[in-house]
């Protein structure tokens, strides 16, 4: 009894300071997971970071318990709030964003169950910012999307094996803050915004992934003005 009431008054005490036990999972701590049972967060010690943690996370019985993890990587820039990043900086941009759907240069793993595109040789991520199609797929490559501000996706064998997109700035594109953000494959280095993981992580959470619960992933640092636990 005695060692139950120590628990229990060390329980009281974290609320009333404001504070969470050091066992709650790091959804639990967030101000919004957008409202599904699947959440993937994307952790960097820092804005500065190049390099972090991604883990995704269930939902079950109202709590959240780690499904995997892996390192990842992060814009050669750092990271940036979202709202206010710009095009070009190669910063990865924080918040809470949905995965709209999968694509792949290769066939997508057996058990995937989200939308995924296979990438062709007509296979473009139109990132031109006078274009009507600026951060949206094209297949063909639209006369308005310039190819020099786009990426030809066949073009990056290793990094689009197998990848995810994150919905940032794509439901209302703003102009000039930034296209074609996704979860993929490690390349050699820092990516240009994205985040990256190793092959066999990309695979186990495209098998993961379920598009019935809604899955979202939260971009961010541990602290600071770009701390996680903000969005």
């Amino acid at each position: 009894m005695r060692r139950r009431l120590v628990i229990a008054l060390v329980s009281a005490s974290f609320c009333a300071l404001g504070l969470a036990p050091a066992d709650t999972p790091l959804p639990a701590l967030l101000a919004d997971t957008g409202g599904g049972t699947q959440l993937i967060t994307a952790r960097a010690p820092d804005a500065r970071s190049t390099t972090g943690t991604l883990t995704w996370w269930d939902l079950r019985h109202g709590r959240w318990t780690a499904a995997g993890a892996a390192p990842a990587r992060f814009g050669s820039g750092g990271l940036v709030e979202g709202t206010s990043r710009q095009q070009g900086t190669n910063t990865t941009p924080t918040g809470l964003y949905d995965l709209p759907f999968g694509f792949g240069i290769e066939a997508p793993p057996a058990g995937t169950r989200v939308k995924y595109r296979p990438v062709e040789e007509s296979s473009w991520w139109c990132q031109d910012n006078d274009s009507r199609a600026y951060n949206r797929w094209a297949d063909p490559l639209p006369a308005d999307c310039r190819a020099s501000e786009s990426e030809h996706l066949v073009s990056y064998t290793t990094q689009y094996a197998h990848a995810l997109v994150i919905g940032f700035n794509y439901r209302h594109p703003v102009r000039g803050r930034g296209a074609g953000i996704f979860l993929h494959v490690n390349g050699k280095a820092a990516t240009a915004g994205c985040v990256s993981v190793p092959a066999d992580a990309m695979t186990e959470i495209l098998r993961w992934t379920d598009p019935s619960r809604h899955p979202h992933i939260a971009i961010g640092t541990e602290d600071g003005a770009t701390a996680l636990t903000r969005y």
